[in-house]
Formats: C-alpha cells, structure tokens, sequence
C-alpha cells in the first residue's frame, strides 16, 4: 500500500486566484502524485489554469455542485489511493503526506480542525452536535464529520459512488457509510489556512436540516434500530405518561392512550423488520469487496 498509486482529487468552483498556486505546491512535494481538477462549472478561467499546471482536468458543463464534483473525481482518478481537498487554498498539502502514511492500516483518514477554525461559532455549535449524533449512530467517536480533507481507498469510494450525494453534505454520507459498513477509520489534525478566494457555499439552517436528515438517512439504511427504538420507547413512555394522567382525572383509559400504545408497538416492529432487511443487505456483500487489490 505505501507504493499504491494516490490521486489527489480538488473540486473546484471560480477558484481561478488559488488553483494554479496550490496545483504547483502539490506538484512539487508529490511529483509522483496524480491531480485532478473538476471543473464544476466555474465562470473563470479555473479549468486552463488547473492545466496549465499540470493537472488533469475535468469540466461539469455547469455547477451540479461540490459531491457531484467528488463524484466525477472518483471516476476520473487512476490512484488506488484517493485524496479529497478543496480548491480554495485553505487546505495544506504538507498534510496529505501523514493521510498517505496512515493508509496502510486504515480504510480512510479524515483532518480534524480545531473549535476556532471553523467560519463561525454558529458553525462550530452546530458540527459540535452532528459529530455527537453521528457518533451515536455509528457506535463511533466521530471528531469531525464535515471535514472535505481526507483521503480513502479507491474501491470503497467507487463502491459508496451510487450513495453520495451532489451537495456539500457528501463527507457525511462518505463517513457515515464507511463506519457502519464495518470499515475503519482514523483521525488526525490538520491545519487549516484562511480562505484565500470566494467564501463558504455551506449555509448553516438549510445545509444543517440536510446533514440531519442524511444521518437519519443512514442510520435507518445500516441500523436502523438506532432510530425505530427510541422512537417507540418514547411513544411507549408518552402512552405510560397520559394514562396515568386521563387516569387520575377521569378514571379511565382513553381512546388516545390506546393509540399511544399501538403506535409504539407498530414503530417496533417496523424497526425490527428493518434490521432485518438491512442485515440482508450486509449478508448479500462478498468478504472481498473492500480487500485492497494493491
């Protein structure tokens, strides 16, 4: 694995002022790495910049957006290791060489950033809670579950190709999927640089609904008992809670607690029906479908 080949893979948009500096910095601590560029769809001149320096670069015919990018990347890459980093200057290649070495003994690697290197405080809070949620879904202590800087074998990122989506939410569903595929993951930190071009496309109410609904998402799709069943202890406990109430005031079970009750049960069984559908799915993957061929 420390002589497989690595591809490093930049999605880029309009990032014309910082594409060629970082492409030439990568060219020159890794002259043996392949660069691809895409293109998704910039108004610059970003693509001729990209190769100019000796990048191979790939255009969307317009902006799809930054997994959609990541996608086309993965297609396009020959490596056997790939390295995921941001266009816009704030990412530091002297980094990619410590993702490199640890790839040997782990599937993917991820760059931690610090509380304060987030774009805000808002920011901050609200990755603080997905990592914590995430965690509970993955059974994982998850550091850092948007981080667009990592690197991960090139056939586990092919096979999760169907499942990511075209946003600036595919390193949740890249993370997530990794982890409750059994696959193994390691964090390390990385220091993030100030932009240097453009700003954060990520906007934190609309973005943020999107990354809890695709931890739901996956959470249902790989274990889905991590949701069915707090689900219905909670609408069991609620059930507990109004009888006893409709109980001391009217001295009777109501027709809501009735309902309370059911649904909890239904919850239940659609939860165990789902887990055994997912472990199906799992049964159904051959032992050799994320052994390195390398």
């Amino acid at each position: 694995m420390t002589e497989a080949k690595v591809s490093v893979v930049i999605p880029a948009f309009n990032e014309s002022q910082t594409i060629g500096d970082l492409v030439q910095t990568i060219r020159r601590l890794y002259p043996d790495f392949e660069i691809v560029v895409i293109d998704d769809g910039s108004d610059d001149n970003t693509a001729e910049v990209a190769a100019d320096e000796g990048a191979v670069v790939f255009k969307h015919p317009y902006n799809i957006g930054n997994g959609a990018a990541i996608k086309s990347g993965i297609k396009v890459a020959n490596g056997a290791i790939l390295v995921f980093m941001d266009g816009d200057g704030q990412h530091d290649p002297e980094d990619i060489k410590e993702f490199v070495r640890h790839m040997e003994d782990y599937d993917m690697v991820v760059g931690v950033r610090r509380n304060d290197q987030h774009a805000s405080w808002g920011r901050a809070i609200g990755n603080w809670f997905y990592n914590r949620l995430a965690s509970y879904v993955a059974k994982f202590p998850i550091q850092d579950l948007t981080s667009g800087f990592r690197a991960i074998k090139a056939e586990i990122a092919v096979s999760f190709l169907y499942f990511l989506p075209n946003t600036y939410s595919y390193p949740t569903t890249l993370t997530l999927g990794v982890l409750r595929s059994g696959l193994s993951l390691k964090y390390i930190p990385i220091r993030l640089q100030s932009r240097k071009s453009g700003k954060s496309g990520i906007n934190l109410l609309s973005d943020g609904i999107r990354f809890f609904l695709i931890i739901t998402k996956i959470c249902t799709l790989y274990s889905p008992f991590r949701v069915f069943l707090p689900a219905s202890f909670m609408t069991f406990m609620i059930g507990v809670f109004y009888y006893f109430y409709t109980f001391i005031t009217e001295g009777r079970f109501t027709n809501m607690g009735v309902l309370l009750f059911t649904t909890s049960v239904i919850i239940f069984m659609l939860g165990m029906i789902s887990e055994q559908i997912s472990q199906l799915r799992f049964e159904r993957r051959r032992p050799t479908d994320f052994v390195s061929k390398s």
